[in-house]
């Protein structure tokens, strides 16, 4: 394959932050085809290089999206592309310090020595065998030393009803907290039978055996109220990497 030249670096002494030129560059040397639609964010002081500002740039292609992390100096003529460490801090702390457990499903014993954060997909099949790996054996073997929490991380691009199901769940749970991990094991459990045409009503015959207020949660569901809390968790999955479920953090 026939090479291109590289975009012109920028002139000496320029301070201003270029969206194009990085894009432009960028598009070279990672050989982003055409087809992918790049969104650059403004640049945030980096706290790990000095002299250096942290730029996200959202990728877009084909439904799939893709994260990923550069500094740029401040001259704009230096890009790097990776993970910052210090060899006298936990590498995963930056990592640790993105996860918000407030106000999430959980299971397990409050205060536990041990936190496992799980993203998941309601319509992905190894999720579903993680699952059922966690519920039943978690709290049987660990009793006092492991909480889980769950995140959705609906994967659209693949899964046509995984983020109904991730609305329905929330629905449930800002209703009674309980029910939502009976909604979890459920939508689980029927995965093979849910499908775009009935998840609608799959759901609503569930949240009726179980007893929850019908009007309530079908209002939920309707006016996608906790669609919000979804989109949350996706954004916060994207910022640490994300790209497949299931996914758990420890």
């Amino acid at each position: 394959m026939a090479q291109t030249k590289p975009p012109d670096a920028a002139p000496a002494g320029k301070s201003a932050f270029d969206k194009a030129a990085l894009e432009a560059y960028l598009r070279h040397v990672e050989l982003w085809i055409p087809q992918v639609t790049v969104k650059i964010d403004d640049p945030k002081k980096s706290s790990e290089l000095p002299g250096y500002s942290e730029v996200l740039v959202h990728l877009s292609y084909n439904g799939g999206v893709k994260d990923e992390r550069y500094f740029v100096s401040q001259d704009g003529r230096k890009i790097i592309k990776g993970d910052v460490y210090d060899i006298n801090q936990n590498p995963f702390q930056p990592n640790l310090d993105k996860l918000k457990t407030d106000m999430q499903p959980s299971f397990g014993a409050a205060g536990a020595p041990v936190v496992l954060v799980e993203f998941s997909d309601f319509q992905c099949p190894l999720c579903k065998e993680e699952a059922q790996i966690l519920r039943k054996n978690i709290t049987a073997t660990f009793p006092d030393k492991v909480r889980v929490y769950f995140k959705d991380y609906p994967l659209d691009a693949i899964h046509n009803w995984a983020r109904t199901a991730a609305i329905a769940g929330r629905c449930i749970f800002r209703q009674n907290p309980d029910a939502f991990w009976d909604f979890h094991d459920w939508a689980y459990d029927n995965q093979s039978l849910i499908g775009l045409d009935n998840i609608n009503s799959k759901i609503q015959d569930f949240a009726k055996q179980k007893g929850l207020d019908e009007m309530q949660f079908g209002r939920c569901l309707e006016s996608k109220a906790t669609e919000a809390d979804v989109n949350r968790s996706i954004a916060e999955g994207r910022s640490l990497g994300i790209d497949a479920t299931p996914t758990v953090f420890r």
